[in-house]
């Protein structure tokens, strides 16, 4: 399709085009490499009889090989038709004060050193420092395969619980924060948004996070209401206030299409999940410090005892397991 004439009159198509086939080869590599190394394994296998040496090579090969396969189950699940877009995720506080603002920085921490271990490109949007440590909100973008089909579990209200240390008398809290992800829509999907300039209220302000001297002297910052939903998007990362103009819409419009599939769909949750508000009784995770430490999906009973770790980004369990616990939910195909 690249060599088709004319396909390069659209950089961003071709582009597109350019990724996609790149992941194809990609995936069809992986596969001729798993069936190379099965045959192999039958060869080996053949060989071992009586060896005990082989027989150890030969055990260690098929655990390594099941391994794989089990991995490789996961690109069946990919199923729906923004899998493999970009992720838009926007974190946002909920109760718990202090403690909710520092969580919102933590779970932003986490998956971007998630993101980090996947080699995924990150682009911060926005951040909303908190009065006294943290973040009231932050917006950014996950680059990478399957970039939103493999976050959209994360969307929900995460709760965590642990000795506050911003708590002189060291009694344990409980905040919470909701993580949306979005899917960054390519440009036949924006073209589908159509906005009404008239429904917009688009402010100007200095940028308040780093970014250099000329960021923070100019009105380079973006805030863009959306009055008909009340939806509000902001970005303030770039040094043109054109620039963060057209990030701040492009965010704007995959919110609106969201919500637009939201309202054709049969279920609500066929794009994103459920909106619920961020305080107790609506998490899908909960994250334990204090007295012991748990990290437990309330969806699918998954958990794990090493926090830390899945603080530190290692929440590709959790992801495996809702992916595999939504397609028994659903039958035969998941959505």
């Amino acid at each position: 399709m690249l060599v088709q004439p004319g396909v390069w009159d659209d950089p961003a198509r071709a582009g597109q085009m350019a990724r996609e086939a790149a992941e194809l080869r990609q995936l069809i590599g992986t596969w001729d490499r798993l069936e190379k190394r099965a045959r192999d394994l039958i060869e080996l296998d053949q060989l071992a009889a009586g060896d005990a040496e082989l027989g150890a090579q030969v055990a260690d090969e098929k655990a390594s090989i099941a391994a794989e396969l089990r991995s490789r189950e996961l690109d069946l699940l990919f199923t729906d038709p923004y899998a493999t877009h970009n992720a838009v995720m926007t974190l946002s506080v909920g109760q718990g004060g202090i403690e909710a603002q520092d969580w919102v920085e933590m779970l932003m921490r986490m998956y971007l050193k998630w993101a980090e271990r996947k080699r995924f490109e990150t682009e911060i949007l926005e951040t909303s420092p908190g009065e006294e440590a943290g973040l009231k909100s932050a917006t950014f973008i996950i680059r990478g395969p399957r970039a939103y089909g493999l976050l959209r579990p994360e969307h929900g209200v995460h709760r965590l619980v642990r000795i506050s240390p911003f708590d002189q008398n060291h009694r344990r809290h409980t905040s919470f924060a909701l993580v949306e992800v979005m899917p960054e829509l390519e440009r036949s999907d924006e073209d589908a948004v159509v906005i009404n300039p008239q429904d917009l209220r688009i402010d100007t302000y200095r940028s308040t996070g780093a970014g250099g001297q000329h960021v923070n002297k100019t009105d380079s910052a973006v805030r863009i209401t959306h009055l008909p939903t009340g939806i509000v998007v902001t970005c303030q990362n770039e040094r043109s206030q054109m620039k963060n103009r057209e990030m701040a819409m492009k965010v704007l419009k995959a919110r609106l299409f969201q919500r637009q599939q939201q309202e054709a769909a049969a279920q609500l949750d066929q794009i994103r999940g459920q909106v619920m508000p961020a305080e107790f009784g609506s998490q899908i995770r909960n994250y334990v410090l204090q007295p012991y430490t748990l990290v437990k999906d309330v969806r699918t009973g998954f958990e794990i005892g090493n926090a830390q770790a899945v603080l530190d980004g290692e929440i590709d369990p959790f992801i495996e397991s809702w992916l595999r616990w939504r397609l028994s939910k659903n039958g035969s195909q998941p959505r």
